[in-house]
């Protein structure tokens, strides 16, 4: 009989260790969407909505042997999961892979990916009636939400507003210097040291002219706006036995092998875990190959020895637009800062949806 293995959520990490698995163990992947859903898309989704369908993958062909239950985690423990609907999936391990919350459009607040579909078309139909866009937050999400803007609607005023005083804090001069650069090409206001005083009066993404006064004393006009900040880390289902593993900010405590702490046969990847890194698609992927070669070495009677450890150089791939935009990987020269064509190569071309493309074995994506 093989090992049973719950991997208790299907976003990047979890749909790649199940896959991982699927071949030497009877995986079981507890998800209660019914499409995994490319987040990293969604932005150029809400503008390029022919393009959208392209972000959702259903989990039908993910896996040859394991299986998916479309249910939402109740509590999980050392020894398996509690469902919402009161079932039980006892497992000999466990795979926290839980994810966060992010503010709509960069992830959705619906499991049903035609509903998602129905909320991005109805988003941009506002967003094309809006002269003047606001965007609160300056990281990695609010920017390229404004480059993906500006590639459709070049004549739109785009203006990003963020308490931070300094632009993508941690990354070499020249990657901020040259972000600048192609921010004030794209004619894209960035506003940094000071926040709108109060929410303006429509909610995100509704179309509406209004004004708000920020901490500084200005006063910003726009037709629509967008909240690009507040992740919000899923993990308040734990049992009491991993519960003690958990953090302040709700991640969970993992060793170098990426195990729960004080847990043998217990992992996490991904968002959830305390591991000092940005909290990115690529590193979750990355986590779930460490976790699979560590339970396929327990389920062979070996000891796990795959270790995880993150780069003291962060990594990026920011575009700004099919064609835009910056990047940086390790290297033991130092950072690796590169250029908008390299960037749009990697990723900003397709956003790695032909990645998804072969992991879900679903048709070919569509251009950009």
């Amino acid at each position: 009989m093989n090992a049973v293995v719950a991997v208790i959520g299907g976003g990047y990490g979890g749909a790649a260790v199940a896959k991982a698995l699927d071949t030497e163990a009877d995986v079981v992947l507890v998800e209660p969407k019914d499409a995994f859903v490319h987040a990293a898309g969604s932005l150029r989704a809400l503008v390029r909505p022919d393009w959208a369908e392209n972000i959702f993958f259903p989990y039908d062909r993910l896996l040859s042997r394991g299986r998916v239950v479309r249910e939402r985690a109740a509590s999980v423990d050392a020894r398996g999961v509690t469902l919402a609907s009161g079932g039980r999936i006892d497992a000999d391990y466990v795979v926290l892979a839980t994810g966060s919350a992010y503010p709509y459009p960069a992830k959705f607040d619906t499991d049903s990916a035609a509903e998602a579909l129905g909320l991005l078309r109805d988003t941009h139909g506002e967003l094309a009636r809006a002269d003047r866009v606001l965007i609160g937050g300056a990281g990695p999400v609010g920017l390229e939400l404004a480059g993906e803007i500006k590639a459709v609607w070049p004549g739109k005023r785009v203006t990003i507003v963020d308490p931070a005083t300094e632009l993508m804090p941690g990354f070499a001069a020249g990657l901020r210097e040259d972000l600048c650069r192609q921010l004030d090409a794209l004619g894209v206001e960035l506003l940094l040291g000071t926040a709108p005083a109060e929410e303006p009066p429509a909610g995100p993404g509704r179309a509406g002219a209004f004004t708000v006064a920020t901490t500084d004393g200005r006063e910003i006009g726009a037709d629509i706006w967008f909240r690009c900040h507040g992740v919000r880390v899923h993990g308040g289902f734990l049992g009491t036995d991993l519960a003690a593993a958990l953090t302040a900010t709700g991640q969970v405590r993992v060793d170098e092998l990426l195990r729960v702490e004080g847990q043998e046969r217990v992992y996490a990847v991904g968002d959830v875990t305390d591991v000092a890194e940005a909290k990115m698609a690529g590193y979750a992927m990355q986590h779930a190959e460490v976790v699979a070669r560590n339970i396929l070495a327990q389920v062979r009677g070996e000891r796990p020895e795959a270790t995880y450890r993150p780069s003291p150089i962060p990594s990026v791939l920011l575009p700004l637009g099919p064609l835009g935009g910056v990047g940086q990987f390790p290297s033991p020269d130092g950072p690796l800062v590169l250029p908008a064509e390299t960037v749009s190569e990697y990723k900003g071309n397709d956003l790695f949806t032909g990645r998804f493309v072969e992991l879900f074995g679903t048709g070919v994506p569509a251009s950009a």
